[in-house]
């Protein structure tokens, strides 16, 4: 990370709800990736959905509330015409119908993997590995992280790399530049609005 970053770090204000976007959304607001987790404080929520709804309603990215939990607050942020596409390839949908989803649909996914999520979040149950390709990891790294149990892995970073490590590198470094530009933009009092892709 750089002097400037820094610097920029000592002075931002970590409960925004702009700042906290740009930190764990950047490739998905810049137009790099399909969706992101956004995490956020129950005590912020209400003033999350209020700038969604103010300043990013005009725009393709839809918000899912997967959790509560211990005062935080998950969220699924994505596109839903991208991730639509992705989830409809053939391969990523007879990985879903292995891990049990019969409703093919965005919406019949999305509620079946929240299931899954909050079993396993507030029960203990297995892990959804489904989760990456809702994020839109590559699938062969999604079946290489199932099949080495998390072990094995050619390289690290957004996500653990089972296959083709210097793509995946190049398109880390990408969603790191977007993070780092999103967060100069912000302290020069640009708005996430007037940078979405």
């Amino acid at each position: 990370m750089s002097y400037e970053m820094l610097e920029l770090f000592r002075h931002m204000d970590f409960n925004d709800t702009e700042t906290q976007l740009a930190l764990q959304c950047a490739p998905l607001l810049t137009g790099l990736k399909l969706s992101n987790l956004f995490i956020i404080s129950l005590a912020n929520e209400e003033n999350f959905l209020e700038y969604l709804d103010r300043e990013v309603h005009n725009v393709d990215i839809e918000a899912y509330r997967l959790l509560e939990h211990q005062g935080k607050c998950i969220y699924l942020l994505y596109r839903r015409a991208a991730l639509e596409s992705f989830l409809a390839k053939e391969d990523v949908r007879d990985f879903f119908a292995k891990e049990g989803y019969m409703d093919f649909t965005l919406d019949g996914m999305l509620i079946g993997f929240r299931f899954r999520y909050q079993k396993h979040r507030l029960c203990g149950g297995e892990f959804p590995h489904e989760m990456g390709l809702l994020l839109g990891y590559p699938l062969e790294d999604v079946v290489g992280f199932v099949k080495n149990e998390g072990e094995n892995f050619l390289c690290s970073g957004y996500w653990k790399v089972y296959a083709n490590p210097t793509e995946k590198l190049t398109l880390f470094r990408r969603f790191q530049r977007a993070e780092e530009r999103l967060l100069i933009m912000l302290s020069k009092g640009i708005s996430i609005k007037d940078v979405i892709v």
